[in-house]
C-alpha cells in the first residue's frame, strides 16, 4: 500500500500561484508523466452546492483551471463533474456550475459533464456496498482525478479525499444511502468501498482556503495556504486530519481505512514530501465529536443492553435548530432521509426517535440554521474539543 503524500504551499488562488503549487506538489509523486495524448481524464471536483468560490465549500475553479491546462498540454481530454446534493439534472447542476465558477474551466480547455444518466454497479468485493447507483459519466474516464476540498463535516468529522467520492452517488439518491448506512462506522465503510470501486489515480486537496466550524457547506472560510496530493486518498486524509487537529479515531473514514490496512496507525507512518508540521493549525474550529466510545447496546444481559442504549443516546451529537436563522424554507424537511423533520408554527421540529444523526439537514440548510450539538455529558466524559 502506498503511504506517500506530498504537501506544498499555495498562498492564494492567483493563476501563477496555483500552477506553481500544483507542479511542486505533484513532482515527488512522479508529476504528470503518466498522462498520454488522447487520454480521457475525469476530474471529480467537490461541487456540493450552489455556493460561490469564496464560501470555501467547493474546489476552487482556478486550481481546476491550472490543472486542466497542465493536462491538456499533454494532449489529454478533460471532463469535470460532480453530483451535488439535490436534483441530478441539467437545470440544477448547471446552476451549481455557474454559482461555483466552474464555467471558467471551459476557457481553460475542459468540458463540464453534461451526461446526467445513472448506472448500477455490482461490487461483490465491497465490504458493505455490494451494489449501488452512480453517475454514469464516470464510466467514460480512462483515469479519475479526485480534487477535493478540506472541510469539517457533521457526520464524518472531516471531508477531504475519501468523502469526496460520495459525489459519485446521484444527488437525489444520497439520502437513501444515508438511511441505509445510518451508523457512522457503516457509512464510513461505504465511503471506502466507493473509493475502492472508482480507484482514483490521484487525489489532490484544496486547502488554500479550508472550511472550519459548521461545515461542509455553512462553516467559516479559514486560510491555510496549502495543497496536498497522494495516490492514496486515505493517506491524504490522514495528513489532512493532522493539519486541522484530528486523530484517526476521530474520523470514521480513517478508522475504516485503517481496519483494511490502507493507512498506517498515524502520520508518523506516512512518507511525507514537504513540511507537514508547518501547515498545522492549532485552533481550527472542529465539529462536535460524534464520540469514539462505542457501547454494546445489542448484546449481553438485557439490563446491559438497556443501559448501553441510554448511554449511546446521551453521548450522541444531535442536529440543533437555531430558530433565529431559520427562513422556513422546508429544505431540511425535504432532504431528511428518515422523515424525522416536521414543521410547527413555521419552524422545523426534529423527531429524535426517528433521527438517524446523518446531519443531512445540517449540511444542506441554506441559512446555516442547523448545527451539530454535543451533549453536556459527552463533553464531560470525552474532554474538551475545539468547536465553533
Amino acid at each position: 500500500m502506498d503511504f506517500q503524500i506530498s504537501i506544498a504551499a499555495c498562498s492564494d488562488y492567483e493563476a501563477a500561484t496555483c500552477q506553481k503549487a500544483l507542479l511542486e506538489v505533484l513532482a515527488p509523486l512522479g508529476g504528470l508523466d503518466w498522462v498520454r495524448a488522447g487520454m480521457h481524464i475525469v476530474i471529480k471536483a467537490n461541487l456540493v452546492s450552489f455556493l460561490k468560490p469564496e464560501a470555501a465549500a467547493t474546489t476552487h475553479p482556478q486550481l481546476l483551471c491550472s490543472l486542466v491546462q497542465l493536462l491538456t498540454q499533454r494532449g489529454a481530454r478533460v471532463t469535470i463533474g460532480d453530483s451535488p446534493g439535490g436534483l441530478y439534472n441539467a437545470a440544477y447542476v448547471n446552476h451549481v456550475y455557474r454559482a461555483t465558477g466552474m464555467t471558467q474551466v471551459q476557457k481553460a480547455g475542459a468540458h463540464l459533464n453534461e451526461d446526467f444518466s445513472q448506472a448500477t454497479a455490482t461490487f461483490p468485493q465491497g465490504l458493505v456496498l455490494k451494489s449501488f447507483q452512480y453517475t454514469r459519466y464516470l464510466d467514460d474516464a480512462d483515469v479519475i482525478i479526485n480534487f477535493c476540498k478540506l472541510k469539517t463535516h457533521g457526520m464524518m468529522g472531516m471531508s477531504a479525499g475519501a468523502k469526496n467520492l460520495f459525489g459519485a452517488i446521484p444527488g437525489t439518491i444520497k439520502p437513501e444511502y444515508h438511511f441505509r448506512f445510518s451508523n457512522p462506522a457503516d457509512f464510513a465503510r461505504m465511503i471506502v468501498d466507493l473509493n475502492n470501486y472508482f480507484h482514483p489515480a490521484l487525489t489532490i486537496c484544496d486547502g488554500v482556503t479550508a472550511m472550519e466550524g459548521n461545515g461542509p457547506t455553512m462553516g467559516t472560510p479559514r486560510h491555510m495556504g496549502v495543497l496536498l496530493a497522494s495516490k492514496n486518498p486515505h493517506a491524504l486524509d490522514l495528513a489532512c486530519a493532522k493539519l486541522i487537529g484530528l486523530t484517526r479515531d476521530q474520523v470514521p473514514t480513517l478508522q475504516a481505512a485503517f481496519e483494511r490496512g490502507y493507512i498506517p496507525e498515524d502520520v508518523e507512518g506516512l512518507t511525507v514530501y514537504g513540511n507537514l508540521q508547518a501547515f498545522c493549525v492549532q485552533d481550527f474550529a472542529l465539529m462536535p465529536s460524534l464520540g469514539s466510545i462505542q457501547f454494546q447496546a445489542t448484546s449481553g444481559h438485557p439490563l446491559k443492553q438497556i443501559c448501553g442504549r441510554i448511554i449511546q443516546k446521551a453521548m450522541c451529537s444531535k442536529p440543533l435548530i437555531q430558530k433565529e436563522k431559520c427562513s422556513s424554507c422546508h429544505h431540511c424537511q425535504t432532504i431528511c432521509p428518515a422523515k424525522a423533520i416536521s414543521f410547527q408554527n413555521a419552524f422545523p421540529k426534529i423527531n429524535r426517535k426517528l433521527c438517524i444523526h446523518c446531519f443531512c439537514c445540517q449540511e444542506f440548510c441554506p441559512q446555516g440554521a442547523i448545527q451539530v450539538h454535543r451533549p453536556a455529558i459527552a463533553k464531560m466524559l470525552g474532554g474538551t474539543q475545539k468547536t465553533p
